[in-house]
């Protein structure tokens, strides 16, 4: 249902297909009546918009309406008629953590009524900073030359997820966001049968991994709310020294799960050796806290204890593998999805490998 802000009355659709200068084209009138019948701030005041990112799940737009600023985020209109669900899935955990400590983008108002832009949208605050991924491998001014200003964006970046993990989930209404029992062995169970269906080669280490991890279990696993996808290119960080977290954004695999899988995916791939130049990733690491400090920042924060991170690391490296290796069998003449070809293997072997020499035992 929409917020209580958020209803509008019917009107014909008025989306334009298509794309016009490379940016997507929608018609925005409605946009303007619907906010107006709703309350929002900037009533009577034109409507002005600029695209900020568009793709294959969503196209995100700045909205402003005199000193009034908010972003739209709305599938594009060829998109899937789930995605429809997943943007309510989305907005459910922005504005959940609206109260908590969790840095995010304020949620604004939603509207499911496609008569109004043709498809479920949902509105949020407009976030003064800036993204890693509009400044890749160069940090921003003072990030770039000084290295202790730097080691504060990784900290941040650990306290985000930690922060997110002490969020009461049933208190917010997200008791049915997942399904948190048996999530370690659905991971596992999923993501075998996706790659089945996908597979266009055989995956040196993926039986170890895979078998390693049906044999063994995290020590105390304790559900919790997850991003799905954590990593640099989905925070938001303020202007400025010292380094703060503006936002964590784009919820599109937000889930009840475990939580330490997010730092596990955020950490599998941090340099051993973040004093030499490492041009693998999309950011500069050099002059980053190592792996081991970032994740005992995570545990002071959480309050969750980090001793099996080993297996969350294994399981991790082989998700992520099998993620990637969709796109490369997927890629077709896109070089970007090409490049997956290689890293794919290097990927599952360091999950197999990993495996083989852990101490962990559950």
């Amino acid at each position: 249902m929409d917020s209580p802000a958020a209803r509008g009355s019917p009107r014909q659709v008025r989306r334009i297909p298509g794309h016009r200068g490379g940016e997507p084209v929608i018609d925005f009138a409605p946009l303007a009546n619907w906010m107006d019948e709703s309350g929002l701030p900037g009533k009577g005041e034109p409507l002005q918009t600029r695209l900020l990112s568009g793709g294959t799940q969503n196209e995100i737009y700045e909205i402003t309406r005199g000193e009034h600023r908010c972003v739209l985020r709305i599938p594009p209109v060829h998109a899937p008629a789930d995605r429809d669900k997943g943007i309510l899935r989305e907005w459910r955990i922005i504005e959940a953590l609206d109260g908590t400590d969790v840095p995010h983008t304020p949620a604004v108002a939603v509207c499911t009524d496609t008569a109004v832009l043709g498809r479920t949208f949902y509105l949020m605050g407009f976030v003064d900073g800036w993204s890693p991924m509009d400044h890749r491998r160069v940090w921003p001014a003072p990030f770039d030359t000084d290295p202790a200003a730097r080691a504060g964006l990784a900290y941040q970046l650990a306290e985000g997820i930690a922060l997110l993990s002490t969020v009461d989930w049933r208190d917010r209404g997200l008791h049915d966001l997942g399904r948190p029992d048996g999530f370690h062995e659905r991971q596992v169970a999923r993501w075998t049968g996706f790659f089945d269906r996908i597979k266009g080669r055989e995956l040196d280490g993926m039986d170890t991994a895979t078998r390693w991890l049906r044999e063994h279990r995290p020590l105390d696993y304790r559900p919790g709310l997850m991003h799905g996808d954590y990593q640099f290119a989905n925070v938001m960080y303020r202007d400025g020294a010292p380094a703060r977290l503006a936002a964590i954004v784009d919820w599109e695999m937000g889930t009840v799960g475990d939580p330490k899988l997010d730092l596990a995916w955020m950490v599998q791939g941090w340099p051993a050796d973040t004093s030499a130049p490492d041009d693998s990733g999309y950011v500069d690491m050099r002059d980053m806290p190592s792996r081991d400090q970032v994740v005992a920042h995570y545990a002071e924060v959480s309050g969750r204890q980090v001793d099996d991170l080993d297996y969350y690391l294994v399981l991790a490296k082989w998700k992520l593998a099998i993620v990637l290796e969709q796109g490369f069998q997927r890629a077709g003449d896109d070089v970007k999805l090409q490049s997956f070809g290689p890293i794919v293997p290097e990927l599952m072997r360091s999950a197999a490998e990993l495996a083989e020499t852990t101490e962990y035992r559950s």
